[in-house]
C-alpha cells in the first residue's frame, strides 16, 4: 500500500485560506499583510513578540529534535540544519528594537502573548506523542508566511519609520531568501509527514495554527491600538 504524501500544492492553497479567514475577522490584519498601515506601537510590540517566539520557536524544534533520535537520520539531519541556521536570528530584531528605543530590559520583562503560549505549549506537548511532525508543520508555515508577508510588512514600517529601523528585519529576510528556508523545511515536513504522522493531521496541525496567529494579531491590536482610542 502507498504512503499518502503531503501536497505541496494543497498545503500552500491551505495556507492561504486559512489566511485570509484571519483577515476577515482580525482588525487591521489585512492591511498590515498588504502593506497598506502599520502603527508604530504595534509593530515594535509585533517585533518583540517576534524575538520573544524565536527564543522559544528553537526549544521547541530542539526538543523535536530530541523526539526524532536515532528513528530517522535523514528527517535529524534536515531539522538539525535549520536549527543550526536559525539559533541567535532573533538579535537581529534585537537591533531594531534598541532603535526604536526598546533598552534589552524591558524586552527581556515583556511577558508572551497568550496566543503565543497556546501555540507553543500546543507543539511541546504533541510532540511526545507524535514526535516532530506538528513542529515541523509550523516551522514550515513559519518560512512560508515569511516569504509571503514579511518584505511587505518591513518596506511599510520602512516608509513610515525609516530605513534604519528595519535594517536588522531586512537582514533576516534576506537571510532566508538566500538560504531558501522556504524549500529546505517542506522537504522536513514532507519527511516528517511521512515518518510520524499524516497529511491529514498536517493540514489540521496547519488550521490549529493559523487560528492561533489570527488570536496574536487580534491581542496585538487590543493591547496597542485599540485600548488607546
Amino acid at each position: 500500500m502507498a504512503v499518502e504524501t503531503l501536497d505541496r500544492e494543497h498545503l500552500e492553497s491551505l495556507a492561504a485560506e486559512l489566511m485570509e479567514k484571519q483577515f476577515q475577522r482580525v482588525p487591521k490584519m489585512r492591511e498590515l499583510h498588504a502593506g497598506e498601515w502599520t502603527d508604530r506601537a504595534y509593530y515594535i510590540r509585533h517585533i518583540t513578540e517576534t524575538v520573544l517566539r524565536i527564543r522559544l520557536n528553537n526549544e521547541v524544534d530542539t526538543y523535536a529534535l530530541f523526539k526524532v533520535g536515532s528513528k530517522d537520520d535523514s528527517l535529524a539531519a534536515k531539522l538539525a540544519k535549520y536549527l543550526a541556521e536559525e539559533f541567535g536570528h532573533e538579535s537581529m530584531f534585537t537591533r531594531d528594537l534598541v532603535k526604536f528605543g526598546l533598552t534589552l530590559e524591558e524586552l527581556e520583562e515583556t511577558e508572551v502573548f497568550p496566543s503565543t503560549k497556546k501555540l507553543m505549549g500546543y507543539l511541546r506537548l504533541e510532540a511526545d506523542t507524535r514526535g516532530p511532525a506538528p513542529t515541523t508543520v509550523w516551522d514550515w508555515f513559519v518560512e512560508w508566511y515569511s516569504d509571503r508577508y514579511n518584505p511587505t510588512i518591513t518596506a511599510k514600517a520602512a516608509q513610515d519609520f525609516g530605513r534604519e529601523f528595519v535594517q536588522g528585519t531586512q537582514t533576516h529576510i534576506e537571510f532566508d531568501e538566500s538560504h531558501d528556508h522556504d524549500e529546505l523545511m517542506f522537504r522536513t515536513v514532507s519527511r516528517a509527514v511521512e515518518v510520524f504522522g499524516s497529511p491529514r493531521k498536517a493540514y489540521a496541525d496547519l488550521t490549529t495554527f493559523v487560528e492561533l496567529i489570527g488570536d496574536y494579531y487580534a491581542e496585538l491590536y487590543e493591547l496597542t491600538v485599540a485600548s488607546k482610542q
